[in-house]
């Protein structure tokens, strides 16, 4: 999958920008604050349906300013296609695939898929468990629709249940009636977590070995209270409801699980230094792309924000190497250093180049062969 052209108004800092693009590499210079990761924040959203930084859609309107539209042009699977998404103060965006609004967004998951790297990823290994878990969930939902529909079961269940004990309801029969259905869903995603940790910590090894350039054995392990052989939900359930009550919440689920992430078998986290966290975050991310572009049959962009920063320059060189391979297709970059980017840019062979200042984009070179 390619995207051909962008257009942004009013997103963020960014007034107004319409870029032509590489089927390459596509690069952004510029200082911090500019709005180099606004623009990648902008080919985010049309794929994903959000901003990469959790703000809320009327946060994304620039300043002063009461819209925001953003348009893509894609070849996917060879097929021209457009996304558009304007949004309004006060009204209800607009997310629309070949000028047809989407009935759900959730449809929308997965169709256009990319991988983003960016510093924010240091905090599926520092950070709580619910970073793991949204991890975990955006990546199995953009392949297997069934998940997505089975989670927002899950959750909706999750949350009468909460209501029910911070109330001081009593009646068994009415948890029971909540429990056994959420019981169905924990146990489709249980599954579906436990098989896709398994698959990709294979992926994810061997690239953190290409860029690490060590023997060093990554792994990750999924845990959660569903994995004991035998265990229902609704037992743990029964045995927990005087507890919950206590406490007004549902403490254990698949709400709860979690993913282990070891270096040389310690928890990283507690041991790892900063080049080895980064490293693996790195790692973890190609794994994703590599497991999405073989589940969806597409290969999905990917968009490296600022990623070099804490790596020592042997790591930044195989990182190098191994996005610039056939492996991976349209690559979008973005940094402070120009020699970062002309290191990739010898690997990558087509290219196109921008200067980035206040939200304006201005293409200094560009190449094809």
């Amino acid at each position: 999958m390619i995207l051909t052209g962008l257009e942004a108004v009013n997103f963020k800092n960014i007034g107004e920008a319409r870029l032509e693009l590489s089927p390459k590499a596509n690069c952004f210079l510029g200082d911090n604050g500019m709005g180099k990761s606004n623009l990648l924040d902008a080919i985010y959203y049309l794929g994903i349906g959000k901003s990469f930084t959790g703000a809320l859609d009327p946060m994304l309107i620039r300043r002063g300013d009461d819209f925001t539209m953003l348009r893509g042009t894609y070849l996917r699977k060879g097929i021209a296609e457009e996304l558009t998404v304007g949004i309004r103060q006060g009204r209800r965006k607009s997310f629309r695939r070949g000028g047809k609004d989407y009935k759900r967004l959730s449809e929308h998951l997965g169709k256009f898929p990319l991988v983003l790297i960016s510093p924010a990823d240091m905090d599926l290994v520092t950070g709580a468990a619910d970073e793991r878990r949204r991890f975990m969930d955006m990546i199995i939902a953009q392949t297997d629709p069934r998940y997505l529909d089975m989670l927002i079961r899950y959750n909706r269940g999750l949350e009468q249940r909460n209501k029910m004990l911070k109330s001081g309801v009593t009646d068994r029969e009415l948890f029971l009636a909540i429990e056994a259905g959420m019981e169905i869903s924990a146990e489709y995603i249980a599954a579906a977590r436990r098989d896709w940790t398994t698959l990709l910590t294979g992926i994810f090894g061997r690239y953190y070995r290409l860029i690490s350039g060590t023997d060093e054995q990554a792994a990750l392990a999924y845990t959660s209270h569903l994995l004991a052989p035998g265990t229902s939900l609704v037992d743990i359930f029964e045995q927990r409801r005087p507890r919950d009550a206590a406490v007004g919440y549902t403490t254990a689920g698949i709400h709860r699980d979690d993913i282990e992430m070891t270096l040389a078998a310690m928890p990283l986290r507690r041991t790892g230094s900063q080049g080895q966290i980064k490293t693996y975050t790195i790692a973890l991310r190609l794994a994703q792309f590599e497991f999405i572009k073989k589940a969806s049959a597409m290969t999905p962009l990917l968009l490296l924000d600022d990623i070099f920063d804490k790596l020592d320059a042997g790591r930044v060189g195989r990182i190098m190497d191994v996005v610039g391979s056939e492996t991976f297709g349209q690559i979008f970059i973005t940094d402070t250093n120009r020699k970062h980017l002309d290191e990739l840019l010898a690997r990558a062979g087509e290219y196109a180049m921008w200067h980035v200042a206040d939200g304006s984009f201005e293409k200094i070179s560009e190449t094809s062969r």
